[in-house]
């Protein structure tokens, strides 16, 4: 079943549509997750890049946060041997899917910015 005739079997039913989203939010939720995960989007980073990306975020929400995805499946985390031992953080395929999601919101906060600031003036 494609995803198009999928979504219209969930909007049918308005449970499913909730349970869909309060799955979504419970893994995404929180002042922090999507931002990780929109900044891994553009590539595999280390702790460090992540922290200095993340404007106001501290070591230790951080690396709660990304313990939090990689518990959910949506980040992954390689160590690789060497000398100190190195640790970079991806998105795994599932989070990879939610870069639609991400775009989305992209979009649509340029957007509201945008009307906001013509308002205001």
């Amino acid at each position: 079943m494609d995803q198009t005739k999928q979504f219209k079997k969930i909007k049918s039913c308005s449970s499913q549509c909730v349970l869909a989203v309060n799955d979504t939010l419970n893994v995404v939720s929180g002042k922090w997750k999507l931002p990780i995960i929109a900044s891994l989007q553009y590539g595999t980073k280390r702790f460090k890049e992540l922290e200095r990306e993340i404007v106001g975020i501290s070591p230790r929400m951080l690396s709660k946060e990304l313990k939090d995805l990689e518990i959910n499946g949506i980040v992954k985390r390689n160590v690789y041997d060497a000398m100190p031992v190195m640790v970079e953080y991806e998105l795994s395929a599932s989070g990879i899917l939610l870069q639609e999601v991400l775009d989305s919101m992209i979009k649509w906060g340029l957007q509201h910015r945008k009307m906001n600031m013509v308002r205001s003036n």
